[in-house]
């Protein structure tokens, strides 16, 4: 971890500090101020300055108390660290001691490793017609019998308005009022491991929202050195950088050790723009394995990176940045470009089921080859990296809410195509990811929505959406919804009812069984890229085989074309596991001794009992 150059050892320490006796300490990082006040429930008293720009007071107060601070006389302003905004990012900060949330299995359970998870990523708002953490626990034990281990939850940090995705937030600290508060967080963790569920959490720390961000007005949280898609970058590398990284770290340790969370998802981390000798993700990762060891449970942080970069998660030992996991879209563009015939924007780069092949086999499409879309070269091979370690999905609030209109997979393409491409996904070496509502076929929409009170900001927001589809011909000039108003976000709800038809029973059957077919196969479970072997693959078929260290193995077949494939099977023993395209196909056989039938718009997995020569067919 990077020395603290001379720094009080405590500079970790944002926010307030509860003693246990009744008194807590205020503290709060303001280099440039020459007093800061605070307002206790309309009580004013100064705090004290010390070295590098600290400021703090310790004094009698209690859980619930509003409190805020006044920067050389300047107006009110909420704690930049506030644990709870009851009244919004406007108002002030309202003290939450975390001994009032302390949650007993936090310290017993233990969250499945990330080589054998399955992860469902939510939205709290839109998950249940609530959009309450409450709600969403009414809705666990069906992702559990499923077979899914963790819930991946969008940004819950406080962000200006009450509808959003979450990822302009600019209360880091605070878990968004309208959901429950940190009160209705806690409860939500504490439901999620009663049911055998890990949580992790997606936290932003590469920028901050554009309205209701008064880090400025405190100190150099934000640099003009650099810029990111969304803004002023966070200030890593720069002047008085330390406190602001100390800032990023402590606010990880805080929601995995207050509210029990197993791991963090650490948005667009490509854009943590950080020139430093150690950086922010390394140090982020020593800290959190150092947490891991000190509570004797698992801990895990995944990153969404669009650089196809290994140094992400390799160990810092060999000079990586130790991170388990990250997100990894180059299967979903190779399996959406192979189920869609889309090729705008940036599905001009992938080849369909060549690039789904290549994507088994390396990890990354692009790990060193050259982009069309980017007009540059991109990524580095993965070599000895585990495929566990790429989350992978088909549908995820990205790729689905960044589209225009926000269509998902199953109102683009035919049921069987979706059912190949869940296929492909639960058979790869990859950690899958399911997005809210796919395990039953929803059709509902996710559409990007905001609720920016500030008209010029609301403007903004909406030329910026039409602007970012010029590049897929599809949307350009087409309507765009307006993310401002209120029926975005209520037609990107979820319609739980569809579970319960028949096609919404049969689409939960397939994921349920692939998903048990993961933990019973070993083929199927051990993320060994190296022992994909490809044996036939055109622009609609595949057959591909996973081995296993004992020989054994798996035939992953998918046929996206409307005629039946009739398919030489290699010299070994076959038992059919599952057929998209057979109604009983666990009694099923091959026709011949060496031959199967693959129907149009299937696919099908076969286990191979005995070791043997395998080739191309």
């Amino acid at each position: 971890m990077r020395p603290s150059k001379g720094l009080p050892i405590d500079t970790r320490a944002h926010g307030p500090g509860f003693h246990g006796d009744g008194t807590v300490t205020f503290r709060v990082w303001a280099p440039a101020a020459t007093q800061v006040t605070l307002d206790l429930d309309g009580a004013h008293a100064d705090l004290v300055p010390h070295a590098h720009g600290w400021h703090e007071l310790r004094l009698p107060a209690e859980h619930g108390q509003d409190y805020g601070y006044m920067i050389d006389g300047g107006p009110l302003r909420p704690d930049p660290a506030s644990r709870w905004q009851p009244d919004g990012v406007h108002a002030a900060s309202r003290l939450f001691d975390p001994n009032s949330v302390a949650s007993p299995d936090a310290a017993v359970f233990r969250a499945a490793p990330i080589s054998s998870a399955v992860i469902y990523e939510l939205h709290i708002g839109t998950v249940t017609p609530e959009g309450t953490f409450d709600a969403a626990t009414r809705r666990l034990a069906q992702l559990a019998d499923l077979g899914v281990t963790h819930v991946e939850v969008m940004p819950i940090n406080a962000f200006n308005g009450t509808r959003g995705w979450g990822y302009d937030g600019v209360a880091w600290y605070a878990a968004h009022e309208p959901y429950g508060g940190p009160q209705g967080f806690a409860r939500f963790v504490h439901a999620c491991h009663s049911r055998g569920l890990g949580v992790i959490l997606d936290v932003v720390y590469n920028h901050l929202g554009p309205i209701g961000n008064y880090l400025p007005d405190f100190g150099p949280y934000l640099t003009d050195l650099y810029r990111t898609p969304w803004g002023g970058a966070v200030n890593l590398d720069g002047p008085d950088s330390d406190p602001v990284r100390a800032f990023i770290v402590g606010n990880a340790v805080y929601w995995l050790s207050t509210f029990g969370v197993d791991g963090l998802r650490l948005d667009a981390v490509h854009a943590l723009i950080d020139m430093s000798s150690v950086h922010i993700l390394a140090e982020l990762s020593e800290a959190v394995a150092a947490l891991s060891v000190r509570q004797g449970r698992p801990l895990a942080l995944v990153a969404e990176s669009d650089r196809n970069d290994p140094q992400t998660i390799r160990r810092r030992e060999v000079g990586g940045m130790g991170l388990d996991a990250q997100w990894a879209d180059d299967l979903h563009h190779a399996l959406h470009t192979a189920v869609t015939g889309e090729h705008d924007g940036y599905y001009v780069d992938y080849g369909g089921l060549i690039d789904v092949a290549g994507a088994y086999q390396r990890g990354f499409v692009y790990d060193g080859h050259y982009s069309v879309h980017r007009r540059r070269t991109v990524g580095a091979p993965l070599h000895d990296v585990p495929g566990y370690r790429l989350v992978t999905s088909i549908q995820n609030h990205d790729q689905v809410g960044n589209r225009a209109v926000g269509d998902r997979l199953t109102t683009l393409v035919a049921p069987e195509l979706v059912e190949v491409a869940i296929v492909l996904l639960c058979a790869s070496p990859t950690t899958p990811m399911l997005f809210m509502g796919e395990e039953y076929g929803e059709t509902n929409p996710f559409q990007y929505f905001t609720s920016h009170p500030e008209q010029d900001v609301a403007d903004a927001v909406r030329a910026g959406r039409r602007e970012e589809f010029a590049a897929f011909a599809a949307f350009s000039g087409g309507p765009v919804p307006d993310p401002q108003d209120p029926a975005t976000m209520e037609r990107s709800r979820l319609d739980w009812s569809r579970a319960d038809t028949p096609p919404g029973r049969a689409r939960q059957d397939l994921w349920r069984r692939l998903l048990q077919l993961r933990r019973d196969v070993p083929a199927l479970r051990n993320g060994r890229r190296d022992l994909v072997e490809v044996l036939a693959v055109d622009d609609e078929r595949l057959a591909l085989l996973r081995r296993d260290e004992d020989g054994s193995g798996v035939l992953v077949v998918a046929n996206l074309s409307d005629q039946d494939w009739h398919l030489a099977l290699p010299d070994a023993r076959w038992r059919l596991l599952l057929d998209t395209g057979r109604s009983h196909d666990a009694a099923a056989e091959p026709e011949g001794e060496h031959e199967t039938c693959v129907h149009g718009r299937s696919a099908s997995l076969w286990s191979m009992d005995t070791a043997g020569h395998v080739g191309p067919l």
